[in-house]
């Protein structure tokens, strides 16, 4: 399954000298053309999922699709959530498959970015995820309708003082990459990146000439957030083909959409030197595989109703810890059998093993619910799986 550590993902990229794009989905058509230029471009890939584009569509429906695409992948892929614009935000993004996150704290005061994002980096952490933070202000698209006016350039003094309080693992900045006429102030990305000494990250990348990706690359960028550049050619390629043939029904005119993101996906890997990095990618960074939490036990004094009560509270109350994907309650269907109820708990990542054990909701339930009354014989194991075979 190449889902892959994010973290190792882009440390591979600011180790070796390129950049991964991470590339924003609005759909299916974006998902299939995004992850067919990874195929023939053979480069690392992330899929991003920006919670300012939920009322778009239903997350819940797209992230079982965006994890199938990985799951059959040949490349390395990754899958974050972007412009988190809060704790909760961030627990339900890792909570339904994300393994990194965005922190968005363009929009708050001075004072508030640093202990918003040392929380949001805290609780991730504990789950095995990388956060990655943003200072100064996004200069295209969405980040530009919300910030009009003045641009405020990140200082090296900003980034350290905000790097070494939050613990962030990447770090989006802001060097005056706008559509049209791009300045690029290299000295201060350069003094930026040999104060940091890790991943930088660019947002959008739309009017940059090769020279420049590679002399962005060559000071420490190794992500390119991509949230417009597909969404405008998809724009622009189904209006031409409602201009070309007016009595086109629904799937006619989104019939080149898939390919024209493809195509533009692929030449932004190729650009920034992802494009055939696939094989030492996957060869170095750590896979992203769930693991499974099962306790088999039996229950003293309390009846089937009480049982089930119990369960259900449990469901709740586990289900929204950081890093818990899933909770399976269960009941042997023999009689007879040894054990009679199961709890499987499903968490991203192995780091979650110890920050759900020391939770206190799950503390609670277990010493105030669960251990009371579950029989003193029960099993408990962690485990990963070692092979997945899907019948055809």
């Amino acid at each position: 399954m190449p889902l892959v550590d994010m973290k190792d993902m882009l440390q591979h990229a600011h180790d070796h000298g390129y950049a991964v794009g991470a590339f924003d989905l609005l759909s299916l058509d974006f998902l299939q053309g995004i992850m067919a230029a990874a195929e023939r471009a053979r480069a690392p890939v992330i899929l991003s999922l920006s919670e300012s584009h939920f009322d778009d569509f239903d997350v819940e429906l797209m992230m079982p699709a965006v994890e199938a695409a990985a799951g059959r992948a040949a490349v390395p892929v990754a899958i974050q959530l972007n412009h988190c614009a809060g704790l909760d935000s961030a627990v339900r993004g890792i909570n339904r498959g994300c393994n990194g996150v965005i922190v968005d704290v363009s929009h708050q005061s001075p004072l508030d970015p640093v202990a918003s994002s040392r929380e949001i980096v805290t609780m991730a952490h504990a789950c095995g995820v990388p956060v990655e933070g943003e200072l100064g202000y996004l200069l295209e698209g969405e980040g530009a309708e919300r910030h009009p006016g003045k641009i405020a350039d990140t200082t090296v003094a900003e980034v350290q003082t905000y790097v070494e309080e939050t613990g962030v693992d990447f770090l989006a900045v802001s060097v005056d990459c706008v559509t049209g006429k791009p300045t690029l102030d290299w000295q201060r990305l350069k003094q930026i990146n040999e104060a940091l000494g890790i991943p930088l990250v660019i947002q959008g990348a739309s009017g940059l000439s090769d020279d420049q990706f590679r002399r962005l690359i060559g000071s420490g960028v190794a992500k390119i957030n991509d949230d417009t550049v597909l969404a405008d050619i998809a724009g622009a390629t189904i209006r031409n083909a409602a201009k070309s043939c007016h009595d086109s029904g629904y799937t006619a005119l989104l019939a080149s959409v898939r390919e024209a993101i493809a195509t533009e996906a692929e030449q932004g890997m190729r650009r920034w030197g992802s494009a055939g990095r696939a094989a030492e990618v996957l060869s170095c960074c750590r896979s992203w595989t769930p693991v499974e939490h099962l306790i088999i036990y039996n229950v003293e004094g309390l009846d089937e109703t009480g049982v089930e009560r119990m369960m259900a509270e449990g469901r709740r109350m586990l289900g929204a810890i950081p890093g818990v994907r899933e909770v399976v309650t269960g009941k042997a269907v023999q009689e007879k059998a040894k054990y009679r109820y199961t709890w499987l708990v499903r968490f991203c990542h192995p780091a979650v093993i110890d920050s759900y054990r020391e939770h206190p909701d799950h503390v609670a339930f277990a010493d105030e619910l669960f251990r009371p009354v579950a029989g003193k014989q029960r099993i408990s194991i962690d485990y990963q799986s070692v092979e997945t075979v899907f019948s055809m």
